[in-house]
């Protein structure tokens, strides 16, 4: 009775029906019952628990691999080069002050520039009835005019291919699996934000094309919204580059002491600072306070001018005074070269490795050169091409002191 109702467990073990449920185990292609004939698996079917555990989904957390996170941060490496290609573009584009010809927005229509002489006469009357023709430019020619507007016109189509260079590789790489989850959020963070910086621009263009009836001021963006268009780009750009490099570089296991971390706290307040002096820039922009006084390092016969805080109240003077903005430029351009300066002679204190220490020297180089473009840049009265090159210097010590941070973040545990 025992043997009919409890049979040994080496024949039950030795049935094919079981041992399709083990690892490893080969179904008998012999058997005189019918689960001995090893019949095709229907897709989704899965002869052993292994099988099951190893499908994605299934019990197990799948990762990119490291090829995969190479690529990753190739790409962002590479959309954050596209912002730095906008950021100077549109500084160009405000320096020949050309942002304001194209006076309305369309995200496909907008695309095709005019094509006939018809076309251009359209496009050019539609210009004159802004304020910027009728006080500024009102003896301007269509030749002149089509240079200003294939200035906006390139900086507004860099725009469509920045949001092309994130968008769509993102969509890809999300269904290829190679984000982790922290990156599917740092990347929709990201797409999010170059859309906002689009539709960021066209309403700091928008400002400048407003009728102001009560100002006899020069037709010009608002300085608050162009310093929200250039600060989201630096966010943006910021961001991109630090999540490129954070997947590209080794990380260092560098040996946590006071010193390092007091190198590593100071290296944050230097790149906040740089980021910040980059961001007065643009009220100095706005306001073209690069025009009023062109001397260094007296600003004019005084090391402070007397203007300097005419306006009421006295918070208006720091976002609306020109003088106050270019004082206030002075400033923190000096305190960041200063910052920079103590940040190399702290990294000299402390063994780093040596990729750290060329990220250290790359960064006091650029500072020095950068003081000496903005110097010479208001010397000569803001020359396009040498202010261009102060802006885009500006991107290069900001990215350098990314680098550099990067290179000191801790090994996480």
């Amino acid at each position: 009775m025992q043997r009919l109702l409890f049979p040994p467990l080496k024949a039950v073990m030795g049935s094919p029906c079981l041992r399709l449920l083990i690892p490893g185990a080969a179904p008998r292609t012999q058997c005189g019952c019918s689960c001995g004939i090893r019949r095709p698996l229907r897709p989704g079917q899965y002869s052993t628990i292994s099988e099951v555990a190893l499908q994605p989904g299934r019990g197990t957390v799948s990762h990119p691999s490291k090829a995969a996170e190479r690529v990753v941060g190739r790409w962002l490496l590479v959309c954050s080069g596209t912002v730095a290609g906008a950021v100077i573009l549109g500084g160009v584009t405000r320096l020949t002050e050309s942002g304001l010809s194209m006076v309305d927005w369309h995200l496909i229509k907008g695309m095709k520039p005019p094509t006939s002489q018809e076309e251009w006469e359209a496009e050019f009357q539609k210009y004159q009835q802004f304020p910027e023709f009728k006080i500024l430019n009102h003896d301007m020619t269509l030749a002149e005019f089509k240079f200003i507007w294939y200035m906006e016109y390139s900086h507004r189509m860099w725009g469509r291919l920045v949001g092309l260079a994130y968008i769509l590789p993102a969509v890809y790489f999300w269904r290829k699996g190679w984000l982790t989850h922290g990156l599917k959020g740092r990347v929709l963070a990201l797409c999010g934000l170059v859309c906002f910086q689009g539709l960021l621009g066209w309403y700091m263009v928008k400002s400048g094309l407003e009728e102001k009836p009560d100002s006899h001021d020069i037709p010009r963006v608002s300085q608050y919204r162009l310093a929200a268009h250039l600060g989201s780009a630096l966010v943006l750009y910021c961001a991109s580059l630090w999540t490129s490099l954070s997947l590209l570089l080794p990380q260092h296991k560098l040996l946590e002491t006071r010193q390092l971390l007091r190198l590593r706290r100071f290296a944050h307040g230097t790149a906040g600072l740089v980021f910040l002096t980059a961001l007065s820039g643009a009220f100095v922009a706005g306001l073209d306070a690069g025009l009023v006084y062109n001397s260094f390092p007296k600003m004019g016969e005084s090391w402070i001018p007397e203007d300097l805080f005419t306006f009421s109240p006295l918070l208006r003077n720091v976002f609306e005074n020109p003088t106050t903005v270019q004082f206030d430029h002075r400033i923190l351009g000096i305190t960041s070269v200063a910052a920079i300066t103590a940040l190399y002679f702290l990294s000299r204190r402390i063994p780093l490795p040596r990729r750290t220490k060329i990220a250290a020297v790359t960064l006091l180089a650029l500072a020095y050169t950068q003081v000496g473009l903005g110097i010479s840049t208001l010397l000569m009265y803001v020359p396009t091409p040498l202010a261009a090159t102060h802006q885009s210097g500006s991107l290069a010590v900001l990215s350098v002191a990314l680098w550099l941070m990067n290179e000191l973040r801790r090994v996480p545990k």
